[in-house]
């Protein structure tokens, strides 16, 4: 016999959106960070043309969708999220006839597309920068940025305490066309990504003629970048302590979930449901408690925030049942679904982050598992289909992230997760790029040569048909996503099982086990197998379930 509980959050059946689920609700959706993805002309970068000649690869996977990392006109100083402009593509990704004709096949294979908006700041070489640096303070058109005076006798000291993401102070002073010291601008990152000032309606109506742009182009919906982060607290007041990076997503800061955003996503909404075809939006936001992060998937604001609670989890039955829990009680509280995701672009890759080597292997596949059983949406971040590990050696010379060069420590930065895919051969770039190009805009480790697509596909042991077989059976089981009251999650309480062991009921005949603890443990079977992220031996009434592993059961 087991005990069932109810986990928090489910939507009961036939009220969720207008009497139905929508696409949104339970997608799996494919991060594509562009850059290393895949490159058709040979330079070293991933591109457009890239993606859209390895879209039957994404269809073959499984997916519903893919998020594609901005591709706009930029200097690259934060490789893209410093945009110039964001109504044309910049030559290196590519054209707007190439992104137009990826958009066309991705759905003529059944995969929407959902692209990334980057609204807190723009690039220092946007027209509107360059404009405001050479206008007089006070006006027009330094209003759409945050400029202030200094603080001291001569304006020598930023006007407040803010920290930059990267390191060091969130502004930087300019100098007038006498040569003199002038105003502060204010930079939540990069120097080179200054703060747009979302208080004035030139901004607000600019984005929303942005957002149409795209949305006459047919994408499918929007990532938005940094959403907790546009408005600030009125009068810039200091945070009055150090290490401000330290405190994002725990702490009340005066620059980041500011009530005022809300507003703004409000008149989003209004738009994107204006449009046919279910257009959405997803918050990337940082926000001190789950119950806050719950207000941008309000019925009248945006579609799914990121779950970085659950990213965060050790592999460790209590805190990730924790997570879990209190991400579907928050998240159904106000109606929205849930999102799952392990790894993404800004993040160490979790089989590193689980220990690395077999260890971290094993409980990355056994993740997967757990992830893609729970209700709701979850993102793949490319290459966690391959168990790629985060690369730690890449030698000085060729670290790029200004996250860790401003930091001064390149173990603070993100290009260990953004080497690019392997796709074929035995050797780097391993088919990134045409046939015989070498170019690779950061290098790729000779370990890799196992862990390629063409080395992992048909290997039944491998990651990728794990992977592939997890999305099979998902899109063959719709309860598995499904936020309702008939396949809510119910949590099994098994008789000697010990608390390194999850296990969980989706609808009347799926079950979920996981067991976290270093040791197998024996346990009554449940059903018959579905799947599982290593060998689980079944005799007549009992399974062995691995250390570090994950299995799938219809009862």
């Amino acid at each position: 016999m087991t005990t069932e509980t109810l986990a928090a959050g489910a939507v009961p059946a036939g009220e969720s959106g207008a009497g139905r689920t929508h696409w949104w609700r339970d997608a799996v959706i494919y991060q594509v960070y562009i850059r290393s993805f895949a490159d058709s002309d040979g330079d070293g970068v991933g591109d457009l043309p890239g993606i859209r000649s390895r879209l039957p690869y994404l269809a073959g996977l499984g997916v519903d969708a893919l998020w594609i990392t901005p591709f706009y006109l930029s200097p690259m100083a934060d490789f893209g999220y410093d945009v110039a402009d964001y109504r044309a593509v910049d030559p290196v990704f590519g054209t707007l006839d190439d992104f137009r004709d990826l958009l066309t096949d991705a759905h003529a294979r059944g995969l929407r597309v959902i692209v990334d908006l980057v609204p807190n700041h723009t690039s220092d070489l946007h027209a509107w920068f360059v404009e405001a640096l050479a206008a007089p303070e006070g006006s027009a058109a330094r209003d759409r940025y945050i400029f202030r005076d200094g603080r001291g006798s001569r304006g020598e000291l930023p006007p407040n305490d803010w920290e930059s993401v990267f390191g060091g102070p969130a502004w930087t002073r300019t100098v007038d066309a006498d040569g003199r010291p002038g105003q502060w601008y204010l930079h939540l990152f990069a120097p080179e990504q200054p703060d747009l000032n979302w208080e004035l309606e030139e901004v607000r109506a600019e984005f929303l003629d942005v957002l149409r742009f795209w949305l006459d182009l047919g994408v499918d919906g929007f990532r938005i970048d940094v959403a907790h982060g546009m408005v600030k607290a009125p009068g810039l007041p200091d945070v009055g302590r150090a290490d401000h990076v330290e405190l994002i997503g725990n702490a009340v800061l005066p620059f980041f979930d500011q009530d005022g955003v809300h507003e703004i996503y409000r008149a989003w909404r209004v738009l994107l449901d204006s449009y046919p075809g279910e257009r959405i939006g997803v918050a990337e936001a940082w926000a001190p408690t789950p119950e806050r992060l719950a207000n941008y998937v309000r019925p009248d604001e945006l579609h799914q925030a990121f779950n970085f609670d659950f990213l965060a989890q050790p592999f460790q039955a209590g805190a990730l049942r924790a997570a879990i829990d209190h991400s579907l009680a928050t998240a159904g509280s106000v109606g929205a679904p849930s999102t799952w995701v392990l790894s993404n672009h800004d993040t160490k890759r979790h089989v590193t982050r689980y220990g690395g080597g077999a260890v971290g292997r094993a409980r990355a596949r056994a993740a997967a598992l757990l992830m893609l059983a729970l209700p709701g949406s979850a993102y793949v971040y490319q290459g966690e289909e391959l168990g790629l590990p985060e690369v730690l050696d890449i030698p000085v010379e060729f670290l790029v992230d200004p996250q860790g060069i401003q930091s001064g420590d390149p173990a603070k930065g993100r290009d260990g997760c953004r080497v690019p895919l392997p796709w074929s051969g035995t050797v780097p770039p391993y088919g990134f790029g045409p046939a015989g190009s070498t170019a690779s805009w950061l290098p790729a480790p000779a370990s890799w040569s196992s862990l390629t697509i063409e080395a992992e596909s048909g290997d039944p042991g491998s990651m990728l048909e794990l992977y592939r077989s997890a999305l099979a059976l998902r899109r063959a089981l719709p309860s598995l996503g499904a936020q309702t009251a008939d396949s809510a999650l119910m949590w099994l309480e098994l008789p000697g099982a010990p608390e390194a062991v999850l296990a969980f009921r989706r609808g009347d005949r799926f079950v979920c086990m996981v067991n976290t603890g270093s040791e197998a443990v024996t346990l009554p079977a449940p059903g018959a197998l579905l799947l599982a992220s290593a060998a689980v031996p079944v005799l007549a009434d009992s399974i062995t379930l691995p250390a570090d592993s994950a299995a799938w059961w219809r009862v």
